[in-house]
């Protein structure tokens, strides 16, 4: 996500009065030194109100970007809950979807080295295993790893 001009803008404001390298003032920061006191107030107002529309035009993104929020009127404080919710939430599905890889990964070792006993065996003329040794194994897998129980969980859950 990239910082827009405005954003820029908004947290230049808020440091410690960071100018140009040519030590002049840069169009984004007005010198008020020789402004009277009405003209000092009326450019803390136009900053101040410009800082407000930032938070409010990043609280309306926020809430875009939360799906139980999405297009719905919601207060600060709800969006802020919400999103709360919704990270909590991913970060749970990551956790899980993780926890998955894994156990495929040790199913995939698995049947990889029951494929190399199958070759290893039918190349010397060996007995190799039967179907249902083979089936054995793979459930014993399955169960092991505790897979074919979160599959039929993700299966229901997608459709």
């Amino acid at each position: 996500m990239s910082m827009s001009d405005d954003d820029r803008d908004i947290d230049i404001e808020s440091d410690d009065d960071a100018d140009s390298d040519n030590g002049l003032g840069s169009s984004r920061h007005t010198s008020t030194a020789n402004f009277t006191q009405a003209e000092k107030r009326a450019h803390h107002n136009a900053l101040e109100r410009r800082r407000r529309d930032h938070i409010k035009e990043s609280f309306t993104n926020l809430r875009e970007a939360v799906p139980t929020l999405k297009g719905e009127k919601a207060s600060r404080a709800q969006i802020l809950k919400k999103t709360t919710e919704c990270i909590q939430t991913l970060r749970r599905k990551i956790s899980e979807n993780q926890k998955d890889i894994e156990d495929i990964k040790k199913q995939n070792s698995i049947l990889d080295e029951q494929i190399r006993r199958l070759e290893g065996n039918t190349s010397n003329g060996s007995d190799f295993l039967s179907g249902d040794e083979l089936s054995s194994d793979v459930e014993d897998a399955l169960e092991q790893s505790d897979f074919s129980r979160r599959s039929k969980k993700m299966k229901t859950f997608h459709t």
